[in-house]
């Protein structure tokens, strides 16, 4: 009950976040937009487009040292905290050191004719891509710090400092409508400083609050720790640059075949597909120490419970947002945006269906970092990803429209989840069955419900801010069906437990009426 508390209380913290900063980024994707224009938008989502992506990468890398922090967390051992998160630094050091180096040297390929950029834009688009470099570099060596202060639950400073960056973000926006230089250069040089701030702000904090986060021995490798950290990380890395890879190459493929605009299409879906992803992540960084701790104390029966847990609720979290954003996306769209690239509602609603497929296992992927035996896995899942490249290729080659490329997105999507179900099985036992019958079929009625509501809505209503009689009812049933269907008998007790903790909370002389 005490961990489950604690989850809520992680998870609340981290939602308040989410709602601070999510209204803000939208807001300033609109005024960037409209400041760059189309083409000049495409172009830094095309070359630097990997910034967009730099939340997920960090928060997949720092599983990393989480996973080492909370296991040895739970065996009480402060000295093996502090190798682990030293180590993990130098280790973290050097890899921001080698993605440097690789992308530099990969940029000589990239703007020799390669990428279809107006020649105009050719040399500004050199420049964000050095930027991109140092934003990469700072974000890889703050990984060992967000690994820290995830694996000792303190969502409130991640949540400071994700707010102190969608601040500078949207200051950076009012800057580009003043500046007389190419605002594009602007845009790309003040993004990096956002990166080195974040990692100032993580890194002292770290230093002045925990005992593990030390740079004493920084330089006295423990080998077999480094080759753990080292073997674990990479792996990691792997598989983050595998879905990292997908999502840049269709980037690259779409600007080959159609041109800018479409980057600006593809990089606004990439963007409602991950603002909308944060509910469920929001749960999932809050569920995940608890998931590695399990595995740490051996109770491997509760560590699979809590993956199923995530899987289930990380889904249901994105899908009362995506579904009713699918069914009215062309009237957000232009609520939102005042320029919308073509293709934009097509490619953001393709991508929200593989996200929410790609929810239906997102816990079962933290219970196997949380085996530590992420080597074959990383090895077959990441490379199944990648298989989205050709496939689109494929697609656009043999001149199907430019939406298939996000179906065969799904369907890949779809392929990799149902690798994940028998990787975890064959690692921790997980029952098969057992997951269908707490987290499959518990999701089909009320997703059925929400999508029916969605649908009479948008079929028989018809008024000017229909969308958001679409969204509350949709909500307001799915809600419902969720607690009348969706959830196992557990579930509804630790429910009803917190239920009645927070109204003592709020009225503490509720507790002497149940005498």
């Amino acid at each position: 009950m005490k961990s489950a508390n604690k989850v809520v209380v992680n998870t609340g913290i981290l939602y308040a976040r989410m709602l601070i900063t999510m209204g803000i980024s939208l807001y300033s994707t609109r005024l960037v937009l409209n400041a760059l224009g189309s083409v000049d938008y495409g172009v830094f989502n095309l070359v630097a487009g990997v910034i967009a992506m730099l939340s997920f990468l960090n928060t997949a890398m720092a599983t990393s040292t989480q996973r080492f922090l909370s296991f040895f967390q739970g065996k009480n051992d402060l000295n093996m905290q502090k190798r682990v998160f030293t180590n993990s630094l130098l280790l973290h050091i050097g890899i921001g050191l080698l993605m440097v180096l690789v992308l530099e040297v990969s940029g000589f390929f990239l703007f020799n004719g390669f990428l279809n950029i107006p020649a105009d834009r050719i040399a500004v688009a050199r420049l964000i891509y050095h930027f991109m470099s140092v934003t990469v570099f700072f974000t890889i060596v703050a990984v060992p710090f967000t690994g820290s202060l995830v694996a000792h639950e303190n969502m409130l400073w991640v949540a400071v400092v994700n707010v102190v960056e969608t601040l500078l973000k949207l200051a950076i926006a009012y800057v580009l409508y003043v500046v007389a230089q190419d605002k594009l250069s602007v845009y790309g040089l003040l993004t990096a400083g956002i990166s080195i701030a974040s990692f100032l702000l993580y890194a002292v904090y770290c230093f002045g609050k925990y005992e593990d986060c030390t740079l004493e021995g920084l330089f006295s490798v423990d080998k077999k720790m480094m080759k753990e950290l080292t073997s674990f990380a990479g792996w990691n890395l792997f598989g983050s640059l595998c879905s990292l890879g997908r999502a840049q190459g269709l980037a690259i493929l779409l600007n080959v075949f159609f041109g800018t605009v479409v980057n600006a299409a593809y990089a606004i879906a990439n963007q409602v597909a991950a603002q909308l992803n944060f509910f469920s992540l929001t749960l999932l960084r809050a569920i995940n120490p608890q998931i590695m701790k399990s595995e740490g104390a051996e109770n491997r029966e509760k560590m699979l419970r809590l993956s199923m847990i995530g899987s289930k609720f990380g889904f249901f979290l994105l899908a009362f947002a995506a579904v009713p954003c699918i069914f009215e996306m062309k009237a957000i769209l232009h609520l939102w945006l005042n320029n919308v690239p073509e293709y934009t509602a097509s490619f953001c609603s393709l991508m929200l269906c593989a996200t929410l497929i790609n929810q239906l296992t997102i816990g079962l992927q933290s219970a196997v970092q949380a085996t530590g035996k992420v080597k074959v896995y990383q090895a077959v899942v990441g490379s199944v990803l990648l298989l989205a490249l050709p496939l689109a290729y494929l697609l656009l080659k043999l001149g199907y429209p430019v939406y298939t490329v996000f179906i065969g997105y799904c369907l890949i999507e779809v392929i990799a989840c149902t690798l994940r179900l028998f990787f975890l099985k064959n690692i921790a036992g997980l029952s098969i069955p057992l997951y269908f019958s707490n987290v499959i079929y518990k999701v089909v009625i009320p997703l059925s419900l929400l999508i029916l509501t969605c649908y009479l809505s948008v079929t028989y209503v018809h008024f000017g801010w229909r969308f958001v009689f679409t969204g509350v009812s949709g909500v307001f049933v799915f809600v419902t069906s969720i607690y009348l269907f969706g959830l196992c008998d557990d579930e509804k007790e630790i429910i009803h437990k917190i239920t009645n903790q927070l109204i003592h909370k709020l009225n503490p002389k509720k507790q002497f009426n149940h005498v």
